[in-house]
């Protein structure tokens, strides 16, 4: 790097005065300079070590100090009280932005490096060096404090191995206002400048340094994100504003600067005081002293079991590597790896690896971790990244691309080169030379079996097309036959088939943590978007957690100064446009989001087209949940290819099988037997794959679902009706595109329109329900003319629905059109008719026509129980509603008589456990509580809340209404 990095910040402003003359100089008086280590405070019996780091203009004691000369120094007169097994240094060095006696020729780098050699030497000398760490850093500290840390972590076999033991050490960072990151639209560089501007004027040759500086700081504290998990953090932020020059003020690092997304075990902490005297305690009652003493206390109490862990650990990982000898080490490299600077998260997966590995990674014995899953999912870069964190356990690291035989046959030839070029082998190179792939990848193997050689990791990445039993792909093969025959060593692999299974087989899934999604954004957009910001959450949720899709919009957004709200727009819109226009990521070889399941839709198709038909069909679906069931319902008058495929569920089996094994889709398990795929790849479907849009698909996908829909003597009718609403949504999403519009002689695609209006108004959806309604109606009056007894059918759910939403005149129509014509068709006392005068009485009644209601009641009562019988459920439907409109009249016995009887027969023909017998105990309920017998009432309804609570769940808007209705009965 530049050796005049950051100087500037921490150099003075130098001007030049007119020369005068001068007496003769005398010599200097030397005084001791604050830089280096002190130690305020031996500690106890002493088990870590406290640091603190100031900032830019700082001193390493009075930057902690309530008052300067002499004043309260609470690292040194309140902290040792509070952890007395603690040894508290601070640190000093030469951050002067004004002073005329000492000028700093250092940049920030090298302060870094110092602060790691000057803890070296400390620990060494005093015999402490494995010893736990938690520093305290100040403001810009807080960088060097970080770039401490990255030095240590890089630090590798040679003159500088002892600095790794800082890192290692390191259990707790307690950062106290230190500038992250811009935030609220801020880049780091003016960030940085308005922490100078406190110090020193800010004139524009300041800021054009800092503006440079902080581009290159950016780029390499990018490094401190996959290191940050092996810490826990604490991030202080100031609460109140600085003053500056000309009597101003301002928040100099404000909260969204003062914290890193997306970091785990990490915490902000509020601390009352302005960007200098967050760091200035006068008293140990202070509540901002009680709170960073609070959190120093627990990071003291867990910092030395998990230190120790830790240095057993790579006690163990240098013992094993003790017994390689070292023709068998083999340099560290990332040539030739996509990787990425953006990598977020993933700490549970890279346990598992680790774990799956054995946690002492002792390589005497083979293991294999295998990642498996979606495409973009990430499984590359949580390799990548395990390898650089773990670099150190293996003597040798080679990655190989297994995307096909040809690329994995290069790999290895390009494995021989490093591997001669290093350690010079007769055979390797004669194989090389030999340009025989054969022959190069059994020396190779050879090499890897040697008796000694037992800490090697091999990483075969992207083994997407293996050869399994029943794959007649020509272009699969035996990822085994690759192996070396010894069995030692660590082989990863990742792959998308789920069949593959070899070794510990781990399961990448998106990524859950809302936080480090808008983490992702924010780095490869090179934004600073905050986790508060309603349009990152909303797209963030929109893509779902795939890293992919996260990185290809943040590339997009670097480059444009497109909104978040306007590229949520285009991604809704115009979806393929926006792929095909986006930049392509260096981290994803050659292929982009829009492309990347190609390769998967050609391996399904060439082994059972009627699969990749049915995963095309599934884009006229929602993306969550289909099953066969659902299928099944539409596959009478099919296409042949969907008849077929849906003809048995072992056929279906078959073809989802496939799916699953190019991990497109996925099972949701036995109890719900349904599949689902991420939203990413349905939008995919939708809009590349699907590109020409298919009205027969559309069409089949609608039949599906309105033939689905349960009517109210199906056990659990409103769970299913749940569960379809989604595919429902799809399909008039299909409407309003343009499809299903030709309805000519396509009878069952008005009887499917009116199906999904019942959905719609079951689910309590009026919109789109009037919308299913009248497409069918205008269809069937067209098709068989107004009186009809379909057309009638469809004019009676209209009145329902108006009924519903208070246009009583609207309904009174369509009923009154309904039983003319019922009566005319099938006769006065006919079912259909009687339905229709059982809903006109309910309209009477609302419209406070008690007479009329009554008349109708009894009237549909009557006929019911001669065309059904006394106790057929919908006989009980009449029966209850009598018992409405009485409890309305005040007939207070007739109504508990009426709901009596409908109440036992609901019971007896659905159980207790079913809406329509606690919908009317509900109304019983309601009745007692009139008549004022209250106890009566609250123990009818509680059996209501119960049933509602298994039937609807706990969070359903009934089951709430119901309970907070109880409450209010029993507190009076």
């Amino acid at each position: 790097m530049p050796s005049d990095q950051w100087s500037n910040l921490f150099r003075r402003n130098d001007k030049k005065s007119s020369l005068a003359p001068v007496a003769a100089p005398t010599k200097p008086t030397r005084e001791a300079l604050p830089y280096g280590l002190k130690v305020l405070e031996e500690g106890n019996d002493p088990i870590l070590d406290i640091v603190a780091v100031h900032g830019l203009n700082g001193h390493r004691e009075n930057t902690w100090t309530a008052a300067d000369d002499g004043g309260v120094k609470w690292l040194r007169d309140f902290l040792p009280s509070d952890i007395q097994n603690a040894r508290i240094l601070t640190w000093g060095y030469d951050a002067n932005t004004h002073s005329t006696s000492r000028i700093s020729s250092q940049h920030l780098y090298d302060h870094a490096k110092t602060l790691v050699s000057d803890l070296c030497l400390k620990r060494r000398v005093t015999e402490t060096r494995t010893r736990p760490i938690i520093f305290v850093a100040h403001s810009l500290g807080g960088i060097v404090v970080k770039s401490a840390l990255i030095h240590s972590d890089a630090a590798r076999q040679g003159a500088l191995e002892e600095h790794q033991s800082i890192k290692l050490s390191t259990y707790g960072i307690f950062f106290m206002g230190t500038p992250h990151q811009g935030g609220s639209g801020v880049q780091l560089g003016e960030l940085m400048l308005k922490v100078a501007s406190i110090f020193v004027k800010a004139d524009d040759k300041i800021l054009k340094h800092i503006e440079q500086d902080s581009e290159w700081l950016q780029q390499q504290l990018g490094q401190y994100g996959p290191i940050s998990r092996d810490f826990v953090t604490k991030f202080a932020y100031e609460t109140y504003p600085t003053p500056v020059a000309l009597g101003k003020t301002t928040m100099v690092v404000p909260y969204a600067s003062a914290i890193i997304l997306g970091v785990a075990d990490a915490e902000p902490i509020a601390i009352p005081g302005d960007h200098l005297n967050i760091v200035k305690f006068s008293s140990c009652k202070d509540g901002g002293y009680e709170k960073v003493s609070g959190h120093l206390k627990l990071l003291a109490q867990e910092a030395p079991g998990a230190v120790e862990a830790r240095w057993a650990e790579q006690n163990q990982i240098r013992e094993a590597l003790s017994g390689i000898q070292k023709d068998f080490s083999v340099q560290f490299s990332l040539c030739g790896v996509s990787e990425t600077e953006n990598f977020v998260g993933r700490a549970k997966e890279l346990i598992e690896i680790k774990t799956g590995f054995g946690d002492s990674l002792n390589g005497s014995h083979r293991k294999i971790v295998l990642l498996h899953g979606l495409g973009g999912i990430g499984k590359t870069q949580l390799a990548v990244t395990f390898m650089k964190q773990q670099r150190d356990t293996f003597s040798a690291v080679f990655w190989l691309n297994g995307r096909n035989e040809d690329m994995l046959k290069q790999s290895f030839a390009d494995m021989a080169k490093r591997l001669d070029n290093q350690y010079p082998s007769s055979k390797l190179k004669a194989a090389a030379e030999s340009k025989d792939s054969d022959q190069i990848i059994e020396a190779i193997k050879q090499w890897l079996s040697a008796k000694n050689n037992t800490q090697w990791l091999l990483v075969f990445d992207n083994v997407d097309n293996p050869q399994l039993p029943g794959i007649k792909d020509p272009q699969a093969y035996d990822i085994r036959s690759y192996f070396p025959e010894a069995h030692h060593g660590f082989i990863l692999i990742t792959t998308r088939y789920f069949r593959l299974k070899i070794g510990k087989v781990i399961s990448v899934k998106k990524i859950q943590n809302i936080k480090e999604c808008i983490e992702i954004l924010a780095r490869t957009s090179e934004r600073q978007i905050s986790d508060q910001d309603p349009h990152a959450v909303e797209l963030a949720k929109k893509l779902d957690g795939l890293p992919l899709a996260l990185a290809t919009a943040g590339a997009y957004l670097c480059q444009v100064a497109t909104s978040l709200v306007d590229y949520l727009c285009h991604y809704n819109k115009s979806w393929l446009k926006l792929q095909l226009t986006s930049p392509a990521l260096t981290s994803y070889e050659d292929r982009a989001f829009y492309t990347t399941w190609n390769i998967s839709f050609e391996h399904i198709c060439s082994q059972n087209k009627y699969a990749g038909r049915l995963l095309q069909l599934w884009g006229y679906f929602d993306h969550q949940d289909l099953w066969y069931e659902l299928l099944a319902r539409g596959s009478n008058s099919s296409p042949l290819w969907f008849s077929t495929t849906i003809g048995d569920e072992l056929s279906f089996n078959e073809a989802i099988r496939l799916l699953c094994d190019h991990a497109l889709i996925e099972s949701h398990g036995p109890v719900s037997g349904g599949y689902g795929m991420h939203s990413c790849v349905h939008d995919w479907i939708m809009h590349a794959l699907n590109f020409e849009k298919d009205d027969s698909m559309a069409e089949i996908a609608l039949k599906c679902v309105s033939s689905a829909v349960p009517d109210q003597t199906v056990p659990e009718f409103w769970a299913l009706q749940r569960r379809l609403l989604p595919h429902a949504n799809r399909c008039l999403e299909s409407i309003h595109n343009g499809l299903l519009v030709d309805l000519k002689n396509k009878d069952h695609i008005l009887y499917a329109f009116h199906g999904l209006g019942r959905l719609y108004f079951k689910q309590g959806k009026m919109k789109e329900a009037e919308e299913m309604y009248l497409r069918a109606l205008t269809g069937k009056e067209k098709a068989w003319g107004a009186e009809h007894t379909s057309t009638l059918d469809t004019v009676n759910n209209l009145g329902l629905l108006y009924n519903d939403q208070g246009k009583m005149k609207e309904a009174e129509e369509m009923y009154l059109r309904a039983l003319t014509g019922n009566e005319k068709a099938w006769g006065a006392e006919h079912t259909s008719t009687l339905d229709t005068v059982n809903n006109l009485a309910i309209l009477y009644q609302c419209q406070g026509k008690m007479k009329e209601a009554e008349e109708m009641y009894l009237r549909a009562l009557t006929g019911k129980e001669k065309a059904w019988g006394a106790e057929h459920t919908s006989t009980l439907d009449t029966v209850h509603n009598l018992g409405v409109l009485y409890s309305d009249q005040g007939k207070m016995k007739e109504a508990e008589e009426m709901y009596l009887r409908a109440l036992t027969g609901k019971e007896k023909a659905w159980g207790p456990q079913q809406m329509q017998p606690l919908d009317t105990r509900y109304n019983m309920a309601l009745l007692y509580k009139e008549k004022n017998q209250l106890q009566d009432a609250i123990n009818q309804l509680e059996l209501v809340v119960q049933g509602y609570t298994k039937v609807l769940g706990s969070d359903h808007w009934e089951t709430v209404e119901a309970l907070e209705r109880l409450r209010s009965w029993k507190t009076g």
